[in-house]
């Protein structure tokens, strides 16, 4: 216990350093999007802290303990979807720049309105923040369950006080630092779960797994990876890749690098640098599945590795570096929704008119406030990480069909309401899949809601425009012969 107080002590002191540094840096460019001057390196750290970090992490590793290779699916996928991002990453930064956006939301309602149609205007915002914001309700959740976890067992308190602790914590410093003051700490957290990985994980997989010899012990649908069904990890790199595309967090980096090529330079570069990740942290769930056995909870597999991996000291080190990672997962998580909240929800103006920079970010801290409550009631209600984490991860491709559309054609604007038809027909799809998951989890898959609600979604769009320009082609050769 002393050692946990001693690294806590030392991690809090760290962060309200740089917490209160850039407190006093009141411009909203710095809060929102680090003054959009940030180098590769800060990015591909921060970036890499939000993908290996936190609740993907200890998801992942729970993951594994409950369906072995499965998991490193995941990883694969996100591979291939960072590859598919550097293709747009320039295009993404130079539009943004050239807007002035802040955010993925504020990217689609600048190509999917019209300032003269104000009521679909309000719709459009409302629907696609509506939905982001839901979908990061999950994966800010899922960084509440993992840091509650890790502090009940740490310090022997009920769960409840420590979802509190977490909660209070990931808010207070979100609400003071903003983007800025992410980037740094994702920098110095993702420096800890890359120690841990070299001097805790890697060592200890290798002793329970005996050089990985044991993993033929585990159950078939472990090793092959169909522990989910085969539709869950076929799904994988066919539909969760391209949601890498269309999340806020890589958007606000994108959106935050200093030029065009550090943008593309960031999306390879955290492509391949998760790669280690996405295996190790699975590998500590299929060791604990080999020594400890299937009468765990899932989210627990992180303390009962560490527990027989690691001296008071290390032990200490590795919990309090583990629930930094989540907060910064969670920090930025909160960050995005909050400002997705008060900039795009209303209905983005596409006209250029000064903003109350002051009052902006009022707004932003008491949304904060809001929003880490109800995710912290989330994680309460629905303590299950691993849920958690793959329905937010995989809920979000269904914005991949009109992304496509927007960055590609110019004209898109046109297909408007297909847009709009596309996303509520994708996510009304997937929260059905989603409580048919819930009632009937021996027949339908609640992680694998994201593939019909992918399909929906593009079929309605694709469909849609066929349809559209049949019609308007039909239209242009009737008033020829006429």
């Amino acid at each position: 216990m002393n050692w946990l107080v001693f690294w806590i002590i030392i991690y809090l002191v760290v962060i309200a350093y740089f917490a209160f540094r850039h407190v006093r840096k009141g411009d909203i460019d710095n809060y929102l999007v680090n003054n959009r001057n940030t180098k590769t390196l800060p990015l591909v750290f921060t970036t890499l802290a939000t993908f290996v970090g936190g609740g993907t992490s200890i998801g992942l590793m729970a993951m594994g303990y409950e369906s072995g290779f499965a998991a490193v699916g995941i990883g694969i996928a996100y591979v291939i979807g960072f590859f598919l991002v550097s293709f747009y990453a320039s295009r993404i930064h130079s539009r943004g720049r050239k807007l002035n956006l802040y955010s993925f939301p504020e990217f689609l309602n600048r190509h999917f309105t019209d300032d003269k149609d104000h009521v679909f205007a309000r719709s459009f915002s409302a629907v696609v923040s509506g939905v982001n914001i839901f979908i990061f309700f999950f994966l800010l959740a899922a960084q509440f369950v993992g840091m509650a976890t890790l502090l009940k067992l740490a310090f022997n308190i009920a769960y409840l006080e420590a979802a509190v602790i977490s909660c209070m914590v990931v808010i207070a410093y979100t609400a003071i630092a903003g983007f800025s003051g992410v980037i740094i700490t994702d920098t110095i957290q993702f420096i800890v779960i890359l120690l841990m990985i070299i001097f805790v994980f890697i060592p200890g997989i290798y002793t329970d797994t005996g050089a990985l010899t044991r993993l033929s012990e585990l159950p078939e649908s472990f090793l092959n990876g169909t522990h989910y069904g085969w539709v869950f990890i076929v799904g994988l790199p066919l539909f969760l890749a391209p949601s890498v595309m269309v999340r806020m967090d890589i958007w606000q980096r994108l959106l935050a690098a200093k030029n065009e090529k550090v943008a593309k330079r960031v999306t390879i570069l955290s492509g391949l640098g998760m790669i280690p990740f996405y295996i190790i942290f699975p590998l500590v769930g299929m060791a604990v599945y080999i020594s400890s056995g299937t009468s765990l909870d899932p989210k627990e597999t992180i303390w009962v590795f560490l527990e027989s991996h690691a001296n008071p000291f290390v032990l200490a080190f590795a919990v309090v570096g583990l629930l930094s990672a989540l907060m910064s997962s969670g920090d930025s998580f909160l960050n995005l929704i909050s400002i997705s909240s008060v900039r795009d929800f209303s209905g983005w103006k596409k006209q250029k008119k000064k903003r109350n920079t002051k009052l902006e970010r009022r707004k932003i801290l008491i949304v904060t406030f809001i929003f880490g409550i109800i995710a912290m009631l989330m994680s309460l209600i629905f303590p299950h990480i691993v849920d958690l984490m793959v329905i937010g991860l995989a809920t979000i491709v269904i914005f991949v069909p009109i992304t496509i559309l927007a960055l590609s054609k110019r004209d898109a604007g046109k297909y408007r309401n297909l847009a709009l038809a596309s996303i509520l027909s994708g996510f009304i799809v997937n929260l059905g899949f989603f409580v048919g998951g819930i009632l009937f989890p021996e027949i339908i898959e609640i992680k694998a809601s994201f593939i019909p609600a992918f399909i929906v979604a593009s079929l309605v769009l694709l469909l849609g425009m066929i349809i559209k320009n049949n019609i308007y082609d039909s239209g242009k050769t009737q008033t020829k012969i006429s």
